[in-house]
């Protein structure tokens, strides 16, 4: 995975717990309304249903309760920065468990409330120090947060993708955070400064090598929305499909980010 060089931008630990919770409770308000008809409907992420999302929604924080149930690791293993470049590794891990578990669960909203009530007792005992096991290595609770929010809020969009008429809300502060991570991901995967990457109202990040900007408007600029963001940098949306469809606008020689998405899969 590329070295997490630059420093990690701070996130509110406060804020990323409510924003955890928030976002969990909006997908599992809509989760309880589904018909059996809209459960069984496909997505896009290959064979998954929106029951499989479903579930897996409930083992972004599952894994919370799990791995602090473990002993504490004795040194931090894993940056935030380092997370989005390891997810790929489990990936066909996730989908199996996730399939397993759909295929045990009978009652989804039970699943759901136990998460819901679990997942806020652990948030009001444990420190945003504390270091937990991950799949990749030991992290900080508060780092290990973050990243539930990046996963609550991808994932709520695909859940968004299947089934249109629910419009799940995203959070704000997940909103922001997922936006912020998978932007800062992109400067550490293309390190450099002659490309300005501007995700209104929550990140603008400088990447890829080659002249610097430092004064005025910079020659290379990359602009679009958090949600279309996320896209990119998780291969919901690919480059020439967004620029089509006038979701990116993008200026410049080098403002071109095909070869570097996505970010995080």
């Amino acid at each position: 995975m590329p070295p997490a060089k630059k420093r990690t931008r701070s996130y509110d630990p406060a804020k990323v717990r409510s924003a955890v919770l928030a976002q969990f409770g909006h997908v599992r308000d809509a989760v309880r309304t589904l018909t059996p008809a809209q459960l069984g409907r496909p997505t896009r992420l290959g064979d998954w249903t929106v029951r499989e999302l479903a579930v897996h929604h409930t083992m972004a924080l599952g894994m919370l309760e799990r791995h602090l149930a473990e002993e504490e690791p004795l040194k931090q293993e894993v940056a935030l920065l380092d997370w989005p470049f390891a997810t790929a590794a489990a990936a066909g891990q996730v989908a199996d468990d996730t399939r397993e578990l759909a295929d045990r669960v009978g009652d989804l909203d039970a699943l759901f409330e136990r998460r819901a009530t679990r997942t806020a007792e652990l948030l009001d005992t444990t420190a945003d120090t504390r270091l937990m096991p991950t799949r990749f290595g030991a992290m900080t609770f508060a780092d290990v947060l973050v990243t539930r929010a990046v996963e609550l809020i991808v994932h709520t969009d695909d859940l968004n993708d299947a089934l249109p008429e629910l419009g799940v809300p995203y959070d704000r502060q997940a909103l922001a955070a997922c936006t912020r991570l998978l932007a800062d991901a992109l400067a550490v995967k293309a390190p450099g400064g002659s490309v300005e990457v501007r995700i209104p109202p929550y990140a603008v990040v400088q990447c890829v090598a080659g002249p610097k900007h430092t004064r005025g408007t910079p020659p290379n600029v990359v602009e679009t929305d958090p949600l279309t963001w996320i896209r990119l940098a998780t291969g919901r949306t690919g480059w020439a499909e967004a620029l089509e469809a006038a979701q990116v606008a993008a200026s410049g020689e080098r403002a071109d980010l095909t070869a570097l998405l996505p970010v995080m899969s």
